[in-house]
């Protein structure tokens, strides 16, 4: 049993931001995965989480699933393609609970009718379209396929409730990092948001195919994060 007090609300919202987003010179192909994680809240374990990818053809399913205890859970879905190395948005959705309290999200991409909208929580808005728009998950395959060519663009597309922003992921560099799957050499990147206080930074594996296998996030007043525990997938 916790000794600590931690506010339903917050365990919410480190259990969304977990999932969003989402990052060898010798490319690959995406493949389906699944993966596992533990789930902390201030340092402390306070449950699991899951990802997984899923391929039909050309048609892509990425799912971030979370829960703490019987505190807060959430599933996100990301449907997309490939065009070559670019992600093409299909539609998003979230449902999130904590303690009595609700939060739903839908957002449809539709470039013949040149809109993206959103839908959050019965409130909806509509979109000019714009190319290259993603979601938060989608946006880690996007950040795979950079890193595998290139490396990152400038700055990125992201998609919510409120409309279409250019984000910045920064590459902050390499570090070997221990997890209960093994020790793992990653490629550090951090997520701007704008404001000095919060932070999220991700540990992308290239030998699982750039998968995130530790996302840390800082908002000033809680920390939260999840940590790799096992991988069904492509390795290098």
């Amino acid at each position: 049993m916790l000794k600590q007090r931690i506010p339903a609300r917050s365990l919410g919202v480190a259990v969304l931001l977990l999932g969003a987003v989402a990052i060898s010179s010798e490319a690959m192909a995406l493949s389906p995965f699944q993966a596992t994680y533990q789930f902390s809240y201030n340092g402390k374990n306070m449950g699991s989480a899951t990802r997984s990818l899923k391929q039909n053809g050309n048609n892509w399913t990425y799912v971030f699933a979370a829960k703490a205890g019987i505190l807060a859970s959430a599933t996100e879905t990301s449907h997309f393609s490939l065009i070559g190395n670019n992600v093409v948005s299909n539609s998003f959705s979230r449902n999130a609970s904590y303690i009595g309290l609700s939060d739903t999200l839908k957002i449809n991409f539709n470039p013949a009718a040149k809109t993206i909208t959103t839908n959050r929580k019965g409130k909806a808005r509509s979109f000019a379209w714009k190319t290259g728009a993603l979601d938060e998950l989608n946006a880690e395959i996007q950040i795979r396929e950079d890193l595998q060519k290139s490396g990152l663009k400038n700055s990125y597309l992201l998609t919510d409730a409120k409309g279409v922003d250019a984000r910045r992921f920064i590459k902050l560099g390499n570090e070997n990092l221990v997890t209960p799957y093994g020790t793992l050499s990653t490629i550090k990147v951090k997520l701007e948001h704008g404001k000095a206080e919060r932070n999220t930074i991700f540990w992308l594996a290239p030998k699982l195919d750039y998968l995130p296998v530790k996302v840390a996030h800082n908002d000033g007043r809680s920390s939260y994060g999840i940590l790799l525990t096992g991988y069904q997938g492509v390795t290098k």
